[in-house]
């Protein structure tokens, strides 16, 4: 079964807390507020006409120009279409991101990777902490004001 992606973005985009969607390269990009975020991504998994059910990635995205500093990328994957979805939030520095480690188990090490590299804040995480820097480790890598 494929899926049509143009119908989806409509679909999508409808959705309360969707700011919109584009298709690029074969992909579907969402944007998304923080409100809207997780019942995004629990329609995403549980709806039975998508079944976005393998969590492929999760990782941030640095403008220290712009006020919401960070976009939060996700990238999901449906076993059932082949079809793959790409969700973005953006945040700022000290705003906390919901974790999608109820709806998707394998989100808690890649929570903790962008955690460790970009400083994300993942509000319910269950062991948000350092997890490829040493635990001392001062300043967050991937930033793009890191020394």
């Amino acid at each position: 079964m494929s899926l049509d992606l143009a119908a989806l973005a409509a679909r999508l985009s409808a959705e309360p807390g969707v700011l919109g969607a584009d298709i690029a390269h074969g992909e579907l990009t969402v944007l998304v507020e923080k409100a809207g975020y997780l019942p995004l991504f629990q329609l995403l998994r549980d709806d039975l006409e998508l079944q976005f059910s393998t969590f492929v990635d999760l990782t941030g995205v640095d403008y220290p120009e712009r006020a919401q500093r960070f976009d939060v990328v996700v990238h999901l994957l449906s076993m059932k279409t082949n079809a793959r979805i790409r969700v973005k939030l953006a945040v700022g520095e000290d705003e906390a991101v919901p974790s999608l480690v109820d709806l998707y188990p394998t989100a808690n090490w890649f929570e903790r990777e962008a955690f460790d590299m970009y400083g994300l804040l993942f509000e319910g995480h269950p062991d948000l902490r350092r997890l490829l820097t040493d635990y001392g480790f001062v300043g967050y890598p991937l930033r793009k004001d890191f020394p």
